[in-house]
């Protein structure tokens, strides 16, 4: 066994990965870059070395930089995690020049899998069922648009490099193809280096299940399947193992195809086999289709750990030691369920658009497993993915395990960013998903309800007063009426109550003109006469009332001016990122939905769109520009500019 490594990564995985290596005795060496000199992975390690400035280029990607921070460190092996680097043959190739040992698969096996369309063929000869569609070497636009006719819409573009669901774009009719390509190609060049793509029919109720396998190099097992159908933009959002109503007939088969794909390429290590799965009949023994496979560690390999017993990333470092696989597939076998949400920070109503922020409170129950790379007072950069947190819990059954996660979900507290918490909890709510009845299109179709009524409700909102008003302690309000107003009014952004004491313990607050009737009683607040499992908490931000559909309040400062608002005139960048394209010119005039820019921020692209009709009065930046989140891009004249 390896005496020290180097993790290769950041974040929840690089704090994951050590995990392991200190309950085995392994020595761990953490890399960082500008942006991450104080992040959680770098407190946890033995050791860490600067890589560089915060742009991956600068510093995660870096290869060199990396390979010789393991080597003045003295690790025998570098791991690489998941993206940067873990799947980059070249990578592999100069760390084995270099006397180490790469924790992954060789270089060979991820050359064969890391085009989409060599792999289906690869595939094909192994016996493994592929998608119909075009994965051919002719990228010229008219030639492509040619194919999908052939294959029959609805088709998906994908780009033959990468994953994560960049450069992937779905199109129902010829007319949108070419802008549909356009954009997949401009989005796969920027994310990978590489703009070529493949087309696949498009299964209309699909559903993403994958296997996990494990290879020695040699033999490989399957620790059976995930199902990873709830996505957002092509991205997971809430995985789950085993796979709802899946026949034990349909596992086996479709285990033994994960482990022919695997065995066919001498696959040594942790590897996923992406299968998608025609849902609309159930799940039948001819009805799945390789999409690709991941070589590497999955972000949701936690679930697998907890049905299976086993420790992945022990598996990793076992066999790229030297052993041979710790187990026969006679061995493993399924118990109970598991399931995983992924804690982002994004704004949902806006479109599941990125966040940043630092977070001012963060506090995780402790009845779930909990992976994570940051703590309360980080900050979530523009620079890397916005995770915060994988959510995971288990339980004897799946109905168990998912009452279990929307528990978890409901007890943890974030604030300092606007995150998906409301979502998932929403998710773990929805009636079809509790039934097992998932497939890829499930939050596309419902996505109105499961973002309905994001705006707190007055009651929250009482609750969040009291703390504004320094109330939220009952064990303080027996004195406050000694030096304070019985009545008192207090404001933060975007609104005011007014709170009359009553006791300890006891206030009425009165919200546009509604008096709600605030208790607190054997630790829980009572309001209007039902009680509620809500917690307020004051944090650098503000004030937050936590708990199912949370609520972060901004007390004013009576010294502050407001500044004018924006109104639907500006254009304003959503977060901070690149401006692509700009679309306008001063002088048009553009309908409402209308194109106006593109903006590139964490490697997807963002189409802005204008908020009305109107005449372009400015264009405040072109392409090429970086913007910070609030930035102007483009003003539309007043209605008073228009009359001049």
């Amino acid at each position: 066994m390896f005496r020290k490594i180097l993790i290769a990564n950041r974040g929840e995985i690089a704090c994951r990965v050590i995990d392991t290596c200190r309950r085995m005795g392994v020595a761990t060496v953490a890399v960082y870059s500008d942006a991450d000199r104080d992040a959680r992975h770098v407190a946890l390690a033995d050791e860490a070395v600067h890589l560089g400035g915060p742009a991956p280029k600068d510093s995660y990607l870096r290869g060199d930089a990396i390979i010789k921070a393991a080597r003045d460190t003295g690790a025998e092996a570098i791991h690489p995690g998941y993206g940067f680097l873990s799947e980059n043959p070249d990578f592999v190739d100069a760390v084995e020049a270099a006397g180490l040992v790469f924790i992954g698969p060789s270089a060979k096996a991820i050359r064969a899998m890391g085009l989409k369309d060599a792999a289906k063929a690869l595939m094909e000869k192994a016996g493994v069922p592929v998608v119909p569609g075009y994965h051919g070497a002719d990228q010229d636009p008219d030639h492509l648009a040619q194919q999908a006719e052939k294959i029959g819409y609805p088709v998906l573009i994908k780009a033959v490099a990468g994953g994560g669901g960049k450069g992937m774009r779905r199109v129902d009719d010829a007319k949108d193809f070419s802008d549909a390509l356009a954009s997949a190609r401009s989005e796969a060049q920027n994310a990978f280096g590489n703009p070529d793509v493949l087309i696949e029919k498009y299964i209309l109720q699909p559903r993403h299940i994958e296997v996990q396998v494990f290879g020695d190099g040699v033999r490989a097992v399957h620790l059976f399947e995930r199902d990873c159908s709830l996505q957002r933009r092509h991205q997971k959002v809430i995985e789950e193992a085993p796979a709802p109503d899946m026949p034990a007939q349909v596992r086996k088969v479709m285990g033994a195809a994960a482990v022919r794909a695997a065995e066919a390429i001498g696959y040594k290590g942790a590897g996923t086999i992406e299968f998608i799965v025609d849902g609309a009949d159930g799940l039948r023994e001819d009805g799945f289709w390789f999409m690709e496979m991941n070589t590497r560690l999955q972000v949701e390999h936690p679930v697998t750990e907890l049905i299976t017993g086993v420790d992945l990333v022990e598996w990793q470092l076992r066999v790229a030691s030297g052993e041979m696989l710790p187990a026969k597939q006679a061995d493993l076998s399924i118990t109970g369920h598991a399931f995983e949400a992924r804690l982002y920070a994004e704004d949902v109503p806006a479109g599941f658009l990125p966040a940043t922020g630092t977070l001012a409170h963060l506090q995780f129950p402790d009845h779930a497993r909990i992976e994570t790379g940051v703590r309360p007072g980080d900050t979530i950069s523009p620079w890397y993915d916005p995770m915060i947190a994988k959510i995971v819990t288990y339980g004897p059954t799946r109905a168990i395990a998912l009452r279990a996660l929307e528990t978890a979900l409901f007890d943890t507290e974030v604030a300092g960013s606007v995150t998906n918490l409301e979502f998932l909890i929403a998710l773990t709510r929805h009636e079809g998903f509790r039934r097992g009845e998932v497939d890829t299109g499930l939050i596309g179709r419902d996505l109105d309800d499961l973002i309905a009524g994001s705006e707190p409700d007055p009651r929250t909102l009482a609750l969040g007063a009291l703390g504004v008003a320094g109330l939220e302690d009952p064990d303080t309000r027996a004195g406050v009426t000694l030096w304070q107003p019985l009545r008192r009014t207090v404001t933060w952004e975007g609104g005011a109550a007014v709170i009359e004491a009553m006791g300890p313990g006891r206030a009425d607050v009165t919200l546009d003109g509604t008096t709600h009737e605030v208790r607190q009683q054997g630790g829980r607040w009572w309001v209007d006469g039902s009680p509620r499992r809500s917690r307020v908490v004051r944090h650098a931000a503000g004030v937050s009332v936590f708990g199912g559909r949370s609520v972060t309040l901004k007390p004013l400062d009576p010294l502050d001016v407001a500044g004018e608002e924006a109104g639907d005139a500006l254009t304003l960048s959503p977060m901070p990122g690149l401006v692509k394209a700009v679309f306008v010119e001063p002088g048009q005039q553009v309908a409402a939905g209308d194109r106006l820019a593109i903006l590139e921020a964490m490697k997807m692209e963002h189409t802005l769109t204008a908020a009305r009709d109107g005449v372009v009065a400015e264009v405040l930046a072109a392409a090429g520009d970086q913007v910070e989140a609030g930035a102007a891009l483009i003003r539309l004249e007043e209605d008073d500019e228009a009359a001049a």
